[in-house]
């Protein structure tokens, strides 16, 4: 029994030692919870910097490259076709033989026209040696004047039959020379249109087509409403184009415009234009679509911030300011028009300003944050 009683006590006494204890970890827990719950919290956010400047508004508009010049070959003489000396596809170099007509009948036309000019050259020479020949001896009377006139006829017939032989001559070797066809310029051979053994006809039998791609053409419309900013871009200089293959990753191309065409189309309200592009890359192939952006209207003196930066409300539009103390200021702006990348914002900014890009979903007005990336 009195065992019992002091087992009783000694766990009445331990259980009271540790509410004793138990009592300030507690109120220390409770205080540091407390202070935890007061302490303000930082959201990650990214910034960049309102500029003030000049900003070139930009059209966007879908093109199609094409060959800086086309041209469809066609024989100048009548044969049969006797080789294709290209690759179909390949590139061929301008003055590269690519198409040989069998010369056979061509050389023999050269030879008759030369041989008519040997003949009518011998006869020549032998009438202008009688001539000289007779006319001493037609002052002392050993000649007839009409032997003469004679001989002086024919020198006359047959020096007309000379300058025409030498003509026939020249016509027969142009006729011949046509019979290899040299490609004009630097370019890519398409398919064959027929192949060796077929007969062709001059000015008529389509052999191939040729396209030169360096440089290349990239051809495209903008709706009249814009031509008055493009033409105040052409006032500046050179105007730029910027060209992208869609779905593509590589480094946009930069052409130079150099067409606008004289009427606009009055069934689509749209002009055509046209960019030159070096293309040695040989990254456009003619009728391929792009994506072309060029320069318009400049706007001078503007506020502009990246378009990521701006955010909508039921109240109108606003930005997220950085201030220097680590929190941000919810400012209500007026958006302007908007260029690449890039927003002009009319009234709210004075253009010295850090604005939140990325993650402004956490964020309030007032709150608190620390910037892990600043695109300046």
């Amino acid at each position: 029994m009195q065992r019992t009683s002091r087992k009783k006590l000694l766990l009445l006494g331990a259980v009271v030692i540790a509410a004793v204890i138990a009592v300030p970890l507690f109120r220390g827990n409770e205080r540091a919870s407390a202070k935890v719950a007061v302490a303000p919290s930082s959201v990650p956010v990214k910034v960049a910097s309102a500029h003030r400047g000049d900003l070139d508004l930009t059209l966007k508009v879908i093109g199609r490259a094409e060959a800086y010049s086309t041209v469809n070959v066609q024989a100048r003489v009548n044969g049969q076709l006797q080789a294709l000396l290209f690759t179909p596809g390949g590139q061929v170099k301008a003055g590269q033989t690519i198409v040989r007509i069998d010369p056979s009948l061509l050389q023999a036309q050269l030879d008759q026209a030369q041989g008519n000019l040997a003949k009518d050259q011998a006869q020549l020479d032998n009438a202008q040696t009688m001539l000289k020949r007779y006319q001493p001896l037609l002052g002392k009377g050993y000649v007839a004047q009409s032997d003469y006139d004679t001989y002086k006829a024919n020198q006359g017939v047959y020096s007309a039959s000379v300058k025409a032989d030498q003509a026939a001559v020249e016509l027969a070797r142009t006729q011949l020379g046509y019979a290899q066809i040299q490609a004009p310029f630097d370019s890519v051979a398409g398919a064959p249109l027929v192949y060796p053994g077929a007969q062709v006809t001059a000015n008529d039998t389509s052999i191939v087509v040729l396209n030169q791609i360096r440089p290349i053409r990239i051809t495209f419309a903008i709706p009249e409403t814009g031509l008055a900013g493009i033409k105040e871009s052409m006032a500046r200089g050179a105007v730029p184009v910027t060209a992208s293959i869609p779905g593509a990753k590589a480094t946009p191309m930069q052409a130079e415009l150099e067409f606008i065409n004289n009427a606009v189309d009055a069934t689509t309200s749209t002009i055509q234009l046209k960019a030159r592009y070096a293309n040695d890359d040989a990254r456009l192939t003619p009728g391929q679509f792009v994506e072309v952006l060029l320069p318009t209207t400049r706007l001078t003196n503007v506020v502009t911030v990246p378009v990521v930066a701006l955010q909508n409300s039921p109240l109108g539009s606003f930005v997220f300011v950085a201030n220097a103390d680590g929190t941000v200021q919810q400012r209500m702006v007026t958006a302007g028009p908007s260029s690449g990348s890039q927003v002009v914002i009319e009234k709210g900014l004075t253009g010295s300003e850090h604005v939140v890009t990325d993650g402004q979903l956490l964020l309030v007005d007032g709150a608190h944050v620390h910037v892990v990336s600043d695109n300046g």
